[in-house]
């Protein structure tokens, strides 16, 4: 996939969750999509971090959304290959202190397929 197509499917992302557009945002994923993130890992240990597929995704984040109704994120840099492309953003959510966050979404016919996200 090209680098531009991928960084047209890390706007979209950007988009539909800034929108907290959550079925806009599973419609880029694909089925049984991966996702890693610290804060899954800190808010829900047995997972150690993972969850998998649609139905999970959509639990965390419509968690996310409304326990965090302010909740965006500021695109600062997008990275791309051939197969995966790297997203660093600021994450911004009041009564929290901004955070940095980079994050990478593996993508395989135009779909992504797995993320993983990263910060301290």
């Amino acid at each position: 996939m090209p680098a531009l197509d991928l960084q047209q499917i890390a706007q979209l992302w950007f988009n539909a969750f800034n929108a907290h557009d959550l079925e806009a945002l599973l419609a880029l994923y694909a089925d049984d999509a991966r996702h890693f993130s610290p804060k899954l890992q800190a808010r829900r240990p047995e997972s150690g971090g993972w969850i998998k597929g649609k139905d999970a995704l959509r639990a965390w984040w419509s968690d996310s959304f409304q326990r965090l109704p302010s909740l965006r994120y500021e695109p600062t840099r997008l990275i791309a290959d051939g197969t995966a492309v790297f997203m660093e953003y600021i994450r911004h959510a009041e009564g929290e202190a901004d955070l940095r966050v980079g994050e990478v979404l593996e993508v395989g016919n135009g779909l992504i397929t797995a993320s993983r996200v990263y910060h301290g």
